[in-house]
């Protein structure tokens, strides 16, 4: 089975100059339709936020074409209305930004308070194409334990307004402060699923079944699981990877159910932990194995990532791709190390290292 795959990326609408967000996303997004791939260009939460989407796709070469072209065309829109755009988990130097109109915005607000008000967060989202409900709610129980290596290889948050957090992805932080965020608790079922989805908006701490903050979760208006759990990537090879290694993982699930293969299991107190050290270190730092609950090395659960996914890469045919993309990132750094060497030259450097320009996304894919 061929499992489809489709990423959605979002970034900050900002002053060109200063880099603080400008409730400018309306003046961008304009009377965008969906492009004829099934890509699109969405609001988001805040007036300062636009989100892109590409459309189904059943190749990394297609996943990142529509990226290219997403991107490109994103930013020649912000240059005829003289906007700028960042992908970072976060702002680098942030602004107040109202959000987006609508009934559905609007009830969030009033829920969340001045957590909302204040959370202008970007990531990178994959959605992997699966059977149906069963099935995704059975494979997000056991990726569980995958979760903080993804958020460590995406951390691009460590500057918030101008200032080193410590943090890798100062995003997750933000994001933790949400009720039922992190790592999803085991499900079991999907009448277990819905009965704990319930119970959250019954409670009042979920406006309704299509809000949680799970970093991944079954999508709830499509057969996809959606991972929710890496930052905004500092360009398209980083969006790829995502996509890679969560297809890779889907794939290798249900191919590992399927031969009554079990999962390893890790405790919820230690997703958690395991989640925190990747949001605090990143990569290059300490870890948490989810599964033993000792100290390790980031790269050290990377590369056992990487090990558990090689069959579905291979069958795929992603497995020399994959490597490439890696091979890149050990070589380039995250996004959080990135932005900590340019900030070493001063906060334009910074603000020059997560900027999108058309240019840029125009190139022809290293």
């Amino acid at each position: 089975m061929t499992h489809t795959v489709g990423v959605e990326e979002e970034f900050l609408v900002v002053d060109p100059f200063s880099g603080h967000p400008v409730p400018r996303a309306a003046d961008l997004i304009g009377d965008a339709e969906e492009n004829q791939d099934g890509s699109s260009l969405e609001y988001e939460l805040s007036t300062a936020q636009v989100e892109t989407a590409t459309g189904v796709c059943t190749s990394l070469a297609d996943v990142r074409t529509q990226l290219m072209n997403l991107r490109g065309d994103l930013a020649a829109r912000a240059d005829a209305v003289g906007v700028g755009l960042q992908s970072a988990g976060v702002p680098v130097v942030d602004a107040a930004a109202p959000l987006t109109p609508g009934e559905r915005f609007e009830r969030m607000g009033l829920t969340y308070g001045l957590v909302l008000g204040e959370y202008r967060c970007c990531a990178c989202q994959v959605h992997v194409g699966v059977p149906d409900k069963q099935a995704a709610v059975a494979v997000v129980d056991r990726v569980r334990r995958w979760l903080p290596t993804l958020l460590a290889i995406s951390v691009n948050s460590p500057l918030a307004d101008g200032q080193d957090t410590g943090y890798g992805s100062w995003r997750m932080v933000l994001q933790s402060r949400l009720p039922g965020s992190g790592v999803p608790p085991k499900f079991g079922s999907v009448d277990n699923y819905d009965r704990v989805l319930a119970t959250l908006v019954d409670a009042g701490v979920l406006i309704d079944e299509r809000m949680t903050f799970w970093v991944v979760r079954p999508s709830p208006t499509q057969p996809t699981v959606e991972f929710r759990v890496a930052d905004a990537a500092p360009d398209v090879e980083g969006s790829l990877l995502q996509a890679a290694l969560s297809r890779a993982l889907v794939r290798q699930e249900l191919d590992d159910m399927a031969a009554g293969i079990p999962a390893a299991d890790c405790s919820d107190t230690v997703a958690a932990a395991a989640l925190w050290a990747a949001s605090r270190y990143g990569l290059t730092g300490p870890a948490i194995d989810p599964v033993s609950g000792k100290q390790t090395l980031g790269i050290v659960l990377l590369a056992d990532l990487l090990d558990h996914v090689r069959p579905a890469l291979a069958a795929a045919g992603d497995l020399e791709q994959v490597r490439l993309l890696v091979d890149r990132l050990l070589a380039m750094g995250t996004g959080a190390e990135r932005q900590r060497r340019a900030a070493e030259h001063g906060m334009s450097a910074v603000l020059d290292t997560v900027a999108i320009t058309a240019a840029v996304q125009r190139e022809a894919p290293a």
